[in-house]
């Protein structure tokens, strides 16, 4: 039977970059139902709604999606789509594995990282009121739970790929309490779970300072809400930007894979959006869905293409001259 995977192509550049991650995983030949969800600032005009209830209805039935870009309003409107899928899915771990890329030149080499951010509570999860008019205050929640749920996801998630070390970015320093709590429960996980592991902790501004000193001392990085959103993206500059970064948000029941850059409108329909961020995506699904000899064939295509290729099959932001659909066509015909 055909697996069933929810795709959400978003806003501006998202459906272009979703039928090109879709095009590239039917070359495998898998089986994949895709049933199209409508999410973001276009669903507004269609369903009247930034995130439908069927949406979260049929993420949550089928247990996977593939999510493109959506358009987030800055300072007024809607609230975040993908802060909202977190919390209604309890998708409370992010994960952005960051490598270097392949044909595309840093000032770094060998960077490999994998950010572990808790995704459902903290400063970032948008409790805010305004107490009297001029007065705004932004409440930052973290609970035993949790924190300990995403330490040990950190840990098993190490554990499981072979990963060596464990990094706590923290200000408990400053926020005794709420980092305190963060930090006491992934110091108790470790001890009790995972003595095997090595693990460091780290002021997260000296933390950041060390990134772009050295980021080979950094295996697994862990992160609450706020701090991962930002050092997430860090580690993307690494490697060369967002759009060869990919991401994902799991639960215990479901799973949301998503291309972390923005929706782009400026140069949406002009077939100009490098669609990598969200084929690398894809491939981290297939592995989540354990179809892994699919996933590798995609990324052994893509990384070709990144070593290899000329400029007529890399696009613009890589250093190449082709489009969104001539750069998935060369991944493609590499897959064989």
């Amino acid at each position: 039977m055909p697996t069933t995977v929810c795709l959400i192509p978003g806003d501006g550049i998202g459906p272009e970059v979703a039928e090109a991650a879709r095009r590239v995983v039917e070359a495998t030949g898998l089986a994949i139902n895709w049933l199209e969800l409508p999410a973001g600032a276009a669903s507004v005009e269609t369903h009247g709604d930034v995130l439908p209830p069927e949406t979260v209805e049929a993420i949550s039935a089928h247990g996977v999606a593939l999510k493109g870009p959506v358009t987030t309003p800055i300072g007024e409107g809607f609230t975040s789509v993908n802060v909202q899928l977190r919390k209604r899915l309890n998708l409370y771990a992010a994960v952005r594995p960051v490598r270097s890329m392949p044909g595309v030149r840093t000032r770094y080499d060998n960077v490999e990282v994998v950010v572990v951010r808790e995704n459902t509570e903290g400063l970032y999860s948008g409790i805010e009121n305004e107490i009297v008019p001029g007065i705004v205050q932004s409440l930052k929640i973290a609970t035993r739970p949790a924190c300990e749920r995403i330490a040990r996801f950190a840990f098993d998630y190490a554990r499981a790929r072979g990963r060596r070390k464990v990094t706590v970015f923290h200000k408990a320093n400053i926020m005794k309490k709420s980092d305190g709590l963060f930090l006491d429960c992934a110091r108790n996980v470790h001890e009790m779970e995972a003595p095997d592991l090595d693990y460091e902790e780290m002021i997260i501004d000296n933390g950041c300072m060390q990134l772009v000193r050295d980021p080979g001392q950094f295996d697994v990085l862990l992160l609450e809400n706020l701090y991962g959103d930002v050092v997430s993206d860090l580690c993307a500059g690494l490697v060369g930007g967002l759009g060869v970064v990919p991401g994902s948000n799991i639960g215990d029941d479901c799973a949301v894979f998503e291309a972390v850059h923005g929706s782009a409108p400026d140069i949406a329909g002009q077939d100009l959006a490098n669609p990598l961020a969200l084929i690398m995506s894809a491939v981290m699904m297939l592995n989540h869905l354990g179809e892994t000899a699919a996933a590798d064939r995609i990324k052994f295509a893509y990384d070709a293409v990144l070593e290899e290729g000329g400029p007529e099959e890399r696009t613009r932001d890589i250093g190449g001259t082709a489009g969104t659909r001539a750069f998935t066509d060369a991944i493609i015909q590499r897959m064989g």
